[in-house]
């Protein structure tokens, strides 16, 4: 795999990756919070998305799993405030997926 596939790739699965995110997060945490958990899920996203893409021995490469990783946190944040924020669609994710406080009617 060259260095322009595991950005291609690391690039695609980061442009979805706010909208799996959104599923884990919830409104009420801080913005902080928010942050560190969407930067640990699209770490963990890149090192899924290099195995996936060339098997655990692709971990050998270093400046492939880079950029991989560079790659899906980039365009995971880049896509969030770009297209996913703006449209609503993952807040409106993160208030479905919450769970409603007790005596709250659902």
């Amino acid at each position: 795999m060259s260095t322009l596939d595991s950005i291609t790739t690391g690039a695609q699965v980061g442009a979805l990756l706010p909208l799996l995110t959104a599923i884990v997060q919830r409104p009420a945490w801080s913005t902080e919070v928010k942050k560190v958990v969407a930067a640990v899920l699209a770490l963990l996203a890149g090192l899924v998305t290099v195995a996936a893409s060339g098997g655990w021995e692709q971990f050998q490469h270093g400046t492939l799993t880079f950029a991989t990783l560079a790659a899906v946190l980039a365009a995971s944040q880049a896509t969030y405030d770009l297209l996913w924020k703006p449209i609503n669609i993952a807040p409106v994710i993160e208030s479905v997926t919450s769970p409603k406080p007790a005596g709250q009617p659902e």
